[in-house]
């Protein structure tokens, strides 16, 4: 056991002082912080709990946004009776993802700045670049099948992205707002995860003692039909080793709206920007489906164990849609 300080904080400025001192970790639900305390991978000399902040409220506002306070639980935010009928791929992907135990203690915030779930960054031994920068990638020439992705990869690191949720943020469209030093700022939800490149190590976006404290989420589309599909090896409590987030808007026998994110296959949630250009514009035919799928994972890099993925993240899109449009 490591010795380590524990902060209280009753505000987010005393929570963004306190988070000054060097090696340092905020504390919500812990679900993540606290397992990788355990296993002896994250070792902060000081704790700093944030439960108290008034930040556990959901704000439907007047433009159709919704503003989900860091200290929501994943379980609040997928039974919100709005998110349920205006945001259903996020709902499905927050009850898609861990357990009714996890979810009851898992935040919004903890979520989006989840780590990897790696087999070799979690061991504390191999080789892993985000643990010990510079040491290397044990899962390049590894065991990679499950956890690892086949879409923004580096020769510096392989491993996927572990949220459910934030698949589901990404279609829809959000922004993290936060606190820190300099003050406050939104960071665009695409731009918060950063690809691994050649510093897998920096995972997001934040600067130093900063601190999230709500995400928006976009407008629904209007007229649309969402929906998330996840693929693991068993039904509940299990990563994806694929999954779709889908939202399409119909109009006319036409799709004029479509939004498609990947989970599983990526090092981040992954945005299918190129697969949605596919489909705007065109009648939802298994033709069109298929190439925007097949557009969607083009530049996958395949390993050793896991180049099914690249057929899976085909079919995960595939099936999510055919689903939606019938």
């Amino acid at each position: 056991m490591r010795h380590f300080d524990y902060t209280r904080a009753a505000d987010a400025a005393q929570a963004i002082a306190a988070h000054a001192q060097p090696s340092s970790a905020f504390l919500a639900g812990g679900t993540n912080l606290l397992d990788l305390m355990k296993i002896d991978i994250m070792r902060p000399a000081a704790v700093i709990d944030v439960n108290r902040l008034p930040l556990n409220q959901i704000d439907i506002r007047p433009d159709g946004r919704v503003r989900v306070g860091a200290l929501v639980s994943n379980t609040t935010l997928a039974r919100h009776p709005h998110v349920v009928d205006h945001h259903p791929v996020l709902s499905q992907a927050l009850l898609a993802g861990a357990s009714t135990q996890l979810r009851n203690k898992a935040t919004t915030a903890g979520n989006v700045m989840q780590r990897v779930r790696c087999n070799y960054f979690r061991d504390g031994i191999s080789p892993c670049n985000k643990r010990e920068p510079g040491s290397g990638c044990a899962a390049i020439d590894g065991h990679n099948r499950s956890v690892h992705a086949v879409l923004g990869t580096s020769d510096q690191c392989i491993a996927s992205h572990p949220s459910d949720m934030c698949v589901a943020m990404a279609a829809i469209g959000a922004t993290v707002h936060v606190e820190g030093p300099q003050g406050e700022r939104d960071i665009a939800f695409l731009d918060f995860h950063l690809l691994p490149g050649s510093t897998p190590w920096k995972e997001h976006a934040l600067q130093k003692d900063e601190l999230i404290t709500h995400v928006v989420l976009d407008a629904p589309v209007a007229g649309s039909k969402g929906a998330y599909l996840k693929l693991r090896d068993r039904a509940s409590y299990q990563f994806a080793l694929a999954s779709c987030a889908a939202i399409v808007a119909l109009r006319g026998g036409v799709i004029r709206e479509a939004r498609i994110a990947l989970g599983g296959v990526g090092t981040k949630p992954w945005r299918a920007k190129n697969a949605e250009a596919v489909l705007i514009g065109q009648a939802p035919t298994d033709a069109v489906i298929g190439q925007a799928a097949a557009t969607a994972m083009q530049g996958a890099v395949p390993y050793k164990h896991n180049a099914y993925k690249i057929l899976l993240g085909k079919q995960a899109i595939i099936r999510n849609l055919s689903t939606l449009v019938a």
